[in-house]
């Protein structure tokens, strides 16, 4: 949507009115809805062809109207006008001009000679710009009052936006309600504190949103608010034919109504099923009757399941559910499903590069928690007391292994005196040096007096008493018979 500045030049580059955004002309852009591009603006008229000269000039949230120029008053796209009120004048902007009014006129059903084509008065003047802007500085505070007299009077109605009229003098009041609702008292509290003329108006609830515009949940502006003119009935049957969940929060737009999208799509999906079966159609096969289950549109894939059997599903192309019906008319039994069954393809998707190296490679690992706590302690095995020993406790100790004995030599009594000790002895570790100790060394002197025992060996013959206390005992020799 644009006007003739952005047309462009003889070099291929556009001429731009240097607003960065707003247009100059108020005909473009994303702040006025509806707008139409003058795409003949550049044509000259054939000759002897009189211009057009009705306009179309528009008012607040894109409210347009068509006016005519008695006075042929040089006016182009952009300009501020002061048009014929229904008391009074208002002022607007010219927003198309030439030959498109007349195909805007005509979609609109509106003639040239139709009392809704009103007068031009004149380009407004500085004064009429200024007492416009003020009164529609006033809409904002007008629309809170009115909403706090709407509720004291307790009335079932919801009040949606304010308009003023270019000179001030009036004020129409727009406003949405479920049911017929008694607003006579309310124009009285309304005129008497604001000191205008009152006009209520009812707007359906998508004319609401049109009005007020917003963003949908497809993340652009409605299109009620920017190219929708028309409001078609939407019907639930539509999201059914789309395959779409029966979910109010997500088939409701911004003014509680069905989306209008849900018609854009409706004629395709229509084309495309019907070559489908009907879904109250039942599969007979050998193994029993298979039930429709749902459908993949665009894919030609249907899903069927037996009675007996619904927790499993089948996937059937239509070419072979196709084939089913034509046996089944013929009287004649499918093979079971499993036969039929498509399997799924694996699907190459592309390969996420980004994602291979980990977001917190540079952190510090983290280390393990040791719990130290339970490795301090260490287990207590308390008995209790006054309490018999167990003989089978006692048989599970370690047995020691049985060591050998030496063989007696005959008449050698001193055998059984001496306990044999097998183990080697261990080699003695000095802590200062590793050097071989050398003899004749002081340290290597016994401290002991000769015929002493050591202390080591007094201490295992006091272990072995203890262990053994017959052990010790002399016993005599045995006489041997001659």
């Amino acid at each position: 949507m644009s006007c003739s500045s952005c047309s462009t030049g003889k070099n291929g580059v556009p001429n731009g009115c240097k607003s960065n955004g707003n247009c100059a002309s108020g005909t473009c852009g994303s702040g006025n809805k509806l707008a139409v591009f003058d795409w003949l603006s550049n044509m000259t008229l054939p000759t002897g062809e009189a211009p057009f000269n009705i306009f179309e000039v528009r008012f607040k949230n894109g409210r347009k109207h068509f006016y005519k120029n008695p006075e042929n008053i040089t006016i182009t796209m952009g300009d501020v006008v002061a048009v014929e009120g229904s008391s009074g004048h208002d002022i607007g902007i010219v927003s198309l001009a030439g030959e498109l009014v007349k195909v805007q006129m005509k979609k609109r059903k509106v003639t040239a000679d139709s009392e809704d084509v009103k007068k031009i008065y004149r380009k407004a003047s500085q004064k009429d710009i200024d007492v416009w802007h003020t009164a529609r500085d006033r809409e904002q505070e007008t629309q809170r009052k009115g909403r706090e007299i709407i509720s004291r009077l307790g009335l079932k109605m919801k009040l949606s936006d304010v308009e003023y009229q270019g000179d001030g003098t009036k004020a129409t009041f727009y406003y949405t309600a479920d049911d017929r609702v008694d607003f006579r008292q309310l124009i009285r509290d309304l005129a008497g504190t604001f000191s205008i003329r009152v006009e209520m108006r009812q707007v359906g609830m998508r004319q609401e949103a049109a009005r007020l515009g917003g963003i949908g949940s497809c993340g652009r502006e409605l299109c009620c608010s920017t190219w929708l003119t028309d409001f078609r009935k939407v019907n639930t049957a539509a999201a059914r034919y789309q395959q779409l969940s029966l979910n109010p929060l997500k088939l409701a737009g911004q003014c509680g109504k069905l989306k209008c999208c849900l018609n854009f799509e409706l004629d395709t999906y229509l084309d495309a099923l019907k070559s489908f079966p009907k879904q109250d159609k039942i599969l007979k096969t050998e193994k029993g009757d298979a039930v429709f289950v749902k459908m993949d549109i665009f894919k030609k894939l249907v899903w069927y399941t037996y009675k007996e059997e619904s927790f499993k599903w089948f996937r059937l192309s239509l070419d072979q559910v196709h084939e089913i019906i034509e046996l089944n008319k013929n009287n004649e039994l499918a093979l079971p499903l499993d036969e039929y069954e498509i399997t799924e393809e694996p699907v190459v998707d592309f390969e996420n590069v980004v994602g291979q190296d980990s977001l917190t490679r540079f952190d510090a690992p983290k280390k393990p928690r040791r719990n130290n706590r339970k490795k301090s302690r260490k287990p207590v095995n308390r008995k209790p007391e006054n309490k018999a020993i167990d003989v089978k406790e006692t048989s599970k100790k370690p047995q020691r292994k049985p060591q050998r004995k030496p063989v007696k030599a005959q008449g050698d009594t001193k055998a059984d005196n001496k306990r044999v000790d097998n183990r080697k002895p261990r080699p003695k570790k000095n802590p200062r040096s590793n050097k071989p100790k050398v003899e004749g060394n002081s340290k290597d002197k016994p401290t002991q007096e000769q015929g002493k025992k050591p202390n080591n060996q007094r201490r295992r013959n006091n272990n072995q008493k203890k262990r053994n206390p017959n052990a010790n005992k002399k016993t005599e020799p045995k006489n041997e018979k001659e």
